[in-house]
């Protein structure tokens, strides 16, 4: 049986969302305006149609993309009214969300929300981060949490709610645990993930963990992942799919410390993988480590590291795999702020051949689902 390979370059957006000035994105696009800095290198998925994807996604070009597409290729555009991780990856496999999420005013937390955490953390206060980036918000407040013991609470312009603490002086269980038990309250606010942020070292010198934790709501409705599974399908979940699809679905989970370990389990499963085997993957470093610092040498050094890796799994797919490439939203590291950004995303096919055009997210699980012979609604 043949097996399929669905990979998420967490931000890898290519602009030219149709509604993205409603989001205050018009114009942003994260893959060309890295390009238009730092000329990419990335012959692997260029190969695949990467530089083609972002011509049709948004008129723009990609400097160093470009190449003739030999693979499957096109552009997705989201319909589910946001932009942010939980929305585009259900929307990825099959599953637009019906709702609004709940946003958090760039205004101090409400005082019934940080009583609910004190009681939890069992702390006399919180140290409220409001609106930041992750690493700006330990060199702000990071030493203020070693000397009062209280978290840190903060949010972005995404529907979460972030805590972070030391594994050490506040303990990672702690964390864990405050995180999992707030979860349930702030999901039945329609708050798409409360996250635990664990750190560790000293003032100036404080870094983020491999030990971060999702806590996302459930998906309103069978997945990809649950669909396939009800088949008969071994799903295996790669990095942080598990917690966003709420460990639903899954067969087996990989997690790794960065996206280099995460790469490893990857190439790892394009060798050992089951026959009719759905692996389901999500690299975060994109987004994480460099997009919402706005770290745009970063982004592209990490975009043509990853160009190798999906090069060494593609040279072990058998022949009647494919291997999807694709991105959940963009986080244009020369745009304001430090937030996603509202954009297309490409999608690249290998063990295919063609032109995909431009599709909904939808059509990237239906093609999934076509493949190995899986329903495509529940």
């Amino acid at each position: 049986m043949s097996r399929a390979f669905l990979i998420v370059m967490d931000s890898v957006g290519i602009g030219g969302a149709p509604d993205a000035a409603a989001f205050g994105d018009e114009g942003a696009n994260t893959l060309a305006h890295i390009a238009a800095r730092h000329p990419l290198r990335m012959p692997v998925l260029d190969g695949l149609g990467l530089g083609a994807a972002v011509r049709l996604a948004s008129g723009a070009e990609a400097p160093g993309l470009g190449a003739a597409p030999t693979g499957l290729w096109g552009a997705a555009t989201e319909v589910s009214r946001g932009k942010d991780t939980p929305s585009g990856h259900w929307e990825l496999a099959g599953v637009p969300v019906p709702w609004d999420w709940t946003y958090f005013p760039d205004a101090p937390f409400e005082d019934e929300l940080v009583a609910a955490i004190c009681r939890l953390a069992d702390v006399d206060g919180i140290l409220d981060g409001g609106h930041s980036g992750g690493l700006a918000v330990l060199d702000r407040l990071g030493e203020a949490h070693l000397q009062t013991g209280r978290p840190i609470c903060y949010t972005s312009a995404d529907s979460v709610f972030q805590i972070a603490a030391h594994e050490e002086a506040f303990g990672l269980e702690r964390l864990l645990t405050l995180c999992e038990r707030l979860a349930p309250v702030l999901h039945a606010r329609r708050v798409g993930r409360v996250i635990a942020r664990p750190f560790v070292g000293a003032p100036g010198q404080f870094r983020r963990t491999g030990h971060r934790r999702d806590y996302a709501i459930a998906p309103p409705a069978p997945t990809l992942l649950d669909r396939a599974q009800a088949a008969g399908h071994v799903t295996h979940a790669v990095g942080k799919i598990g917690d966003i699809f709420s460990h639903r679905g899954i067969d087996r989970l990989h997690k790794g410390a960065d996206d280099a370990a995460l790469a490893e389990h990857l190439v790892r499963l394009g060798q050992e993988a089951e026959d009719g085997a759905l692996v389901f993957a999500n690299f975060v470093e994109f987004d994480s480590l460099y997009g919402h610092p706005r770290d745009v040498e970063g982004y592209a050094r990490h975009l043509e590291w990853f160009d190798t890796v999906a090069g060494r799994l593609i040279d072990r797919l058998r022949p009647d795999d494919i291997a999807i490439f694709t991105a959940d939203h963009g986080n244009d590291p020369t745009w304001r702020g430090s937030d996603h950004t509202r954009e297309r995303v490409p999608v690249l096919v290998a063990g295919r051949v063609g032109e995909l055009g431009l599709i909904p997210f939808t059509a990237v699980a239906d093609l999934v689902a076509d493949h190995l012979g899986v329903p495509r609604e529940a």
